[in-house]
């Protein structure tokens, strides 16, 4: 929510910016910030109504919703529908059990993010098995959340899955709540970029080309 700190994260090549939009939260974006990134912006709901979904995302100039709380598939359908935005649904992972839930919102959420099931909504600093999704045959691509810190690219490269299309970063690269240090978030870019482009320089060579 700081006007210098949003331009230097996006700077540091940062593909989607969150701005949270529930004031249970220490991150909680109480006013439009000086200065928004051209990257995707994401605004983070809990629990809101469609009103407030409208209003926020009309002031922040937003581009995706993230749900985060206990909506519905409907209501994330009627959210879609309202805002012409795509809708990022969170769940709270802690066994493949929890991977059912996932099933009745495939046609209602362009993307899924994964996270660490907690008390809190979100935000815990932990991270759950990240085995568990090896198990997850849904169409849905998804998002990688839950207490990943600086130390996980080369773990994440080595990990993958085929559904997933980013790795949501949050606590553990904060100086303090909405503060992220930006030469910690730089670096894990930049190294998950390079492994990235290590790994498909093997797939090639390992096909001949």
């Amino acid at each position: 929510r700081d006007p210098g700190n949003i331009r230097a994260v996006e700077d540091a090549g940062a593909d989607m910016m969150g701005f949270i939009c529930w004031d249970g939260s220490s991150r909680y974006v109480g006013a439009t910030p000086a200065y928004m990134p051209l990257c995707t912006k994401v605004g983070v709901f809990v629990n809101p109504t469609l009103q407030y979904i409208s209003r926020m995302a009309r002031a922040l100039n937003l581009d995706a919703i993230q749900l985060h709380g206990n909506e519905t598939p409907e209501f994330c359908q009627q959210a879609r529908q309202r805002t012409g935005l795509a809708i990022i649904k969170a769940f709270g992972m802690s066994g493949v059990a929890d991977l059912v839930m996932t099933e009745s919102y495939a046609d209602a959420a362009d993307y899924f993010l994964f996270d660490t099931r907690c008390k809190c909504v979100g935000g815990s600093g932990r991270q759950f098995d990240w085995d568990i999704l090896a198990c997850y045959k849904g169409k849905t691509k998804f998002i990688l959340s839950g207490g990943i810190g600086p130390g996980d690219a080369e773990t994440l490269s080595a990990w993958g899955h085929p559904m997933c299309i980013g790795i949501d970063i949050n606590s553990r690269f904060e100086d303090a709540p909405a503060l992220k240090n930006v030469d910690k978030v730089r670096e894990f870019i930049s190294k998950m970029r390079d492994e990235c482009h290590y790994k498909e320089r093997e797939d090639a060579s390992a096909r001949g080309k």
